[in-house]
């Protein structure tokens, strides 16, 4: 970023904080959660201001019926925002509030502003086209995440295998935010990514779970849904090498240059045509599931109070084990903590939205 673009930048984050302050017409107006807000999406491109982004959080953690002058003041930061900075740093404050366990932010449907066409104006096209694409990316993915919820209420409600389809669906669109061009390894993308990764072991982790429990329950199901179990396992298949194509690129790029990436297992071909062949009626069908029951040996791994159920074939994270403890925080303690990827070690996942 420019030295004028810097300097620009400073002046409309103190003119915004100083308007934030003036009393205002709208009942959703709250002068210190805006600044906040503001602060923590501030033109500065080193990094989002993690104090801040904590006074955020421990707004909605304290107080659900903040969630709307939230929502207010932060939509209207974004639809005027013209600076892609200002615009990452949003959607990952969006991201974070998201993990706040709050009813509300479950309930509230689509996100409240739109970046789906975001074009940064303080730069040539030529500089911005990849921070462009990356913020329309990641803005499609917290969408969508956000109608899941508020339609299923819960992950563990509706039915079962569209519930995967919808977990696969995320894991596409999460695969396709990453930075595209070389101008783009500056700390702020980096940072962003690694609560992209994160979010990737979370749904990746789900979709795992839940194959292991279709494929041990779909001798109960009808054909047409053993049918769908089957181009979930497909499309399991084809996702497990776009993770390994994914994680590769991150660790060339450098994100969680420090950390450690999983090793994607490919699912064998004949599990796939095993179900393929079970659906099409070859064979006895309750024998089999026995039997890959039977052959499934279960052990436990207790790493730092984490527990993880680990099959021949799957790594599985169980659903009803509490990964973290929550705790009672303030503005100067670690932002809320979310579902932790319990194997691998994560030492560059930023603090302030710690999964």
């Amino acid at each position: 970023m420019g030295l004028w673009n810097r300097v620009s930048g400073v002046i409309k984050d103190k003119n915004s904080i100083i308007l934030a302050n003036f009393p205002g017409k709208s009942s959703f107006r709250n002068p210190v959660l805006e600044t906040a807000i503001i602060n923590a999406t501030s033109h500065d491109d080193c990094r989002i201001d993690k104090r801040n982004a904590q006074v955020v959080f421990s707004w909605i953690r304290a107080s659900p019926i903040s969630l709307w002058p939230l929502m207010w003041a932060l939509s209207r930061r974004m639809e005027r925002t013209r600076s892609w900075v200002v615009a990452i740093k949003g959607l990952m404050l969006m991201h974070g509030v998201f993990h706040c366990k709050c009813p509300a932010v479950q309930k509230m449907g689509r996100l409240p502003f739109n970046l789906s066409s975001f074009t940064d104006k303080h730069s040539r096209p030529s500089r911005t086209w990849g921070f462009n694409a990356f913020i329309r990316e990641y803005y499609a993915f917290l969408d969508q995440r956000t109608l899941i919820w508020s339609e299923k209420g819960n992950e563990n409600g509706g039915d079962p295998l569209s519930r995967l389809q919808e977990w696969q669906s995320l894991l596409d669109m999460l695969l396709r935010i990453k930075p595209r061009d070389e101008n783009m390894k500056v700390g702020l993308i980096l940072e962003a990514m690694d609560c992209i990764i994160i979010e990737i072991y979370d749904v990746y982790s789900k979709i795992c779970t839940q194959i292991t429990k279709i494929l041990l329950n779909v001798c109960s199901a009808e054909k047409s849904e053993a049918a769908t179990a089957l181009k979930i396992l497909q499309k399991a298949a084809a996702q497990a090498e776009e993770l390994a194509s994914f994680f590769e690129f991150c660790k060339e790029f450098g994100v969680l240059k420090a950390g450690e990436f999983p090793t994607v297992s490919q699912i064998p071909e004949d599990e796939v045509e095993e179900l393929k062949r079970i659906i099409n009626g070859e064979g006895d069908f309750s024998k089999e599931m026995e039997e890959r029951s039977a052959i499934v040996e279960y052990k436990e791994e207790v790493k730092g109070g984490l527990k993880t159920v680990i099959t021949e074939k799957w790594v599985v994270f169980d659903e009803n084990t509490k990964m973290i403890e929550e705790k009672n925080w303030n503005a100067e303690e670690s932002a809320p903590l979310i579902h932790h990827f319990p194997v691998y070690n994560l030492r560059q996942i930023p603090d302030f939205i710690c999964f």
